[in-house]
């Protein structure tokens, strides 16, 4: 029996290598790709993607350029100095990247409904694919994101509600759950999410723009986030929603909040409630 995931990888229209990871079923009645956040991986969404197997969903997920093992790559043969810096084309090449993978994911899929989850920085890359290439998806979830508007936009101090708190270790502001923090500090694959130092000012400021009315209006649309996640939080995730309905049209978007809840909703305490609604969401919008 084949392990999981399966790791591979495949050269971008850039010629980066960018190394991913599959989760197929047998059969499968859809496929979910997971766009990761900054400073984070497609490891980290194991959880994630055995939920959606179980429920008989095929799962894809890439390392973004500077990320994961796609940036110890670029670091190695130097290409680029330091994980966080996305090489060739910088953010314009990164978004282009995501969906380089897929069409990848597409063309091994053929017929299939791809759903696209992305996260944080994975779902601000998500946000721009849907700008471009919505008819590409059958449904998008976004999880920890905001509108990318500098109102809206949390930058910085991440952490500072909680680095008061006894043995702060500075991830506090990712979940409740104490364990999630000290992983994240463990893990060799993650980093501090500071866009502009890792990725250069003129990249992140690429991260500003807002929903367009090119997005097809019959999307179904999920967001999902945490109360008190310091990126975007209910104030900036409403403020999303609103756009989508009122830039896109939207005429299938649910956007829920959890209160308490921070940055990782699918790593918080309540995460099997997160999961279940995102089981719902894809549920409805394949007619199962």
């Amino acid at each position: 029996m084949t392990e999981l995931p399966i790791e591979r990888k495949f050269q971008d229209a850039q010629g980066v290598d960018i190394f991913f990871y599959e989760f197929p079923v047998a059969n499968p009645r859809g496929v979910v790709q997971i766009a990761h956040g900054l400073g984070d991986h497609a490891r980290r969404y194991d959880d994630v993607a055995a939920a959606l197997n179980r429920a008989g969903f095929s799962v894809y997920a890439d390392d973004h350029r500077g990320h994961g093992k796609t940036g110890v790559n670029q670091v190695a043969t130097k290409a680029t100095k330091t994980m966080g810096n996305l090489g060739p084309g910088g953010m314009p090449a990164t978004f282009e990247q995501v969906h380089d993978f897929t069409k990848l994911i597409k063309a091994e899929n053929p017929g299939l409904p791809v759903i696209l989850i992305g996260h944080s920085w994975g779902s601000f890359i998500a946000q721009k694919l849907l700008n471009n290439y919505s008819a590409d998806y059958a449904a998008a979830v976004l999880t920890g994101s905001t509108l990318l508007d500098p109102r809206y936009l949390g930058m910085g101090a991440f952490n500072k509600k909680w680095k008061d708190q006894p043995d702060a270790t500075g991830f506090e502001w990712l979940s409740r759950d104490a364990a999630v923090a000290d992983a994240f500090l463990a893990d060799p694959f993650t980093f501090y999410a500071d866009a502009a130092k890792v990725m250069g000012l003129g990249n992140a400021l690429k991260l500003f723009f807002k929903p367009a009315a090119s997005v097809r209006s019959d999307l179904p649309l999920l967001i999902m986030a945490g109360s008190d996640d310091p990126i975007g939080g209910e104030k900036g995730n409403k403020a999303l929603a609103d756009a989508y309905l009122t830039r896109s049209g939207l005429q299938d978007l649910k956007c829920v909040i959890y209160e308490g809840a921070r940055h990782e909703v699918f790593n918080e305490t309540n995460k099997e409630e997160v999961v279940s609604e995102l089981l719902g969401f894809i549920e409805r919008v394949l007619g199962a």
